[in-house]
């Protein structure tokens, strides 16, 4: 048997031992989980390459519950007596805790799957040089901006969850991480902007998400935007439309609907490390934050996406989040022990970013679901406004509320067609409330164009999502600034 192939045997009869042990300590529920992962990292500035290498990574991580009281602790050695002195240390955490409100997890659940993202060229079969052949013509792409940076790490990991409830769930994911960061300068000024081309899947990938085209394509028009965009003036006057593209509404469904969603910030549990939510006072199925246009999802099935996977970190089977529906909140994203608190089940938004992680509540994929209008049609309302194709970056509170983004690639509206004129870093700026009630029309061209790796939690855990929607229309915006 392969090295490799002995490693993963080896971690996942260590798991099994794992729940054979936690469970003759008199835990009511314990889960291991055994990932075994490599990621090839190379990092190149303006064209020249800077460093490189390969991160081996393979541990146990253990949760118990004792008295409705949880225990946690990771080893990364596979031995047995390294697992025994983890497991009596979740179980000592876990029975002297003495926690106000027992954590319960619900019914039992029994799942046991195999399931991978599909990969018709494995990560792991891709050799060095045609990675950094790929990274040459990427590099290649950019050459023409005075700085640029270039990481590209491919990576595949092998996850193993096990439970004392009888979940065995074996999957394999693979992605190939890629981020550059653009710098242009031009007759206006100098524009940046951090661009994330991560795509999941197997090396095809680069080829089946159009990374070269896409990246040329930002390339051109960052160099248009510091050679071009201006300060208009007239369009801080008044109150203006804007119509955003798939990737400002891709940031904006992540902000301002997908974490004030999760649960564990509504509750607070979150809030000494990633924030708390808005959505706190609200009403479920009652209150409403946005317009009648506004459907906002969280899928985390869609395929070649960042954020797909078809059972989550506790083993609940992943399926479609419907957080808004026609401007009313509808649904929070739920782990099991969240999905008790709001009196409903999980419905598996639990994710951990590595074996010595909690699985937490997280995002995955967060989108606009698509509206009834062509792009023209949203466009040729529009007597004078802004068509903002691209962010170059944001800011939001803690509760998720206020709001800002400040444009990169932005067009004048002027009746009712897109002009060449590109306007400087237009900035929307307002709550997240204001922002999905001004929405009063959607595109049907729901597009993915916002990969990302969303950070939460202390320790940091991030874990790659997507994002997107179709276009925007907002109705009476004022500009907080451009130019």
């Amino acid at each position: 048997m392969h090295v490799w192939c002995q490693k993963v045997e080896n971690g996942k009869e260590l798991a099994e031992y794992c729940i054979e042990k936690g469970c003759d300590l008199g835990a009511s529920y314990v889960e291991a989980r055994f990932e075994d992962s490599v990621s090839r990292g190379f990092v190149y500035r303006n064209g020249a390459p800077v460093s490189a290498g390969t991160q081996p990574e393979s541990g146990i991580g253990v949760r118990m519950l004792v008295n409705g009281n949880m225990g946690f602790a990771t080893f990364d050695r596979l031995d047995k007596e390294v697992a025994k002195q983890a497991l009596s240390e979740a179980f000592k955490m876990a029975k002297n805790a003495n926690r106000k409100d027992p954590i319960d997890f619900g019914e039992p659940i029994s799942n046991k799957v195999e399931w991978e993202i599909d990969a018709k060229q494995p990560i792991e079969d891709i050799d060095t040089e045609t990675i950094m052949t790929t990274a040459e013509e990427m590099n290649a792409a950019m050459s023409d901006l005075p700085q640029f940076t270039l990481m590209l790490s491919p990576a595949y990991s092998d996850k193993y969850i096990v439970t004392s409830e009888g979940t065995r769930i074996t999957s394999r994911v693979s992605h190939i991480f890629s981020f550059a960061l653009l710098t242009a300068k031009g007759e206006k000024g100098s524009e940046q902007k951090f661009l994330d081309m991560t795509q999941a899947g197997g090396w095809e990938r680069i080829k089946e998400g159009n990374v070269m085209e896409n990246l040329r394509e930002e390339v051109e028009l960052l160099q248009n935007a510091a050679n071009e965009a201006t300060a208009v003036k007239e369009l801080l006057d008044g109150p203006i439309d804007m119509i955003v593209g798939p990737e400002v509404a891709g940031i904006i469904a992540h902000e301002n609907v997908g974490h004030p969603s999760e649960g564990d910030r509504i509750k607070g549990r979150e809030g000494a490390q990633a924030g708390e939510s808005f959505w706190r006072d609200l009403e479920l199925g009652k209150s409403r934050v946005g317009s009648d246009a506004v459907n906002v999802s969280e899928d985390p099935t869609i395929p070649n996406t960042g954020g797909f996977y078809l059972y989550d970190d506790e083993g609940v089977k992943a399926r479609k989040r419907e957080l808004i529906k026609e401007g009313i909140i509808n649904e929070p994203l739920l782990n099991r022990e969240f999905g008790q608190k709001f009196g409903k089940e999980s419905n598996g938004a639990a994710r951990s970013s590595k074996y010595n992680r909690e699985p937490i509540i997280r995002m995955a994929n967060t989108y606009f679901e698509p509206g009834d209008h062509s792009f023209d049609e949203l466009v040729e309302d529009v007597k004078l406004g802004v068509y903002l194709k691209t962010f170059a970056e944001w800011n939001i509170d803690d509760r998720r509320y206020q709001s800002k983004y400040k444009g990169s690639v932005a067009y004048v509206i002027r009746d009712g067609e897109v002009t060449d004129e590109m306007v400087s870093r237009p900035v929307l700026e307002t709550t997240s409330v204001g922002l999905l009630s001004a929405i009063d029309a959607v595109s049907k061209n729901l597009r993915f164009d916002f990969p990302g790796t969303c950070g939460k939690s202390d320790p940091m855990q991030g874990v790659p999502v997507y994002a997107g929607g179709g276009e925007l229309r907002l109705r009476e915006i004022r500009l907080g600034g451009v130019g």
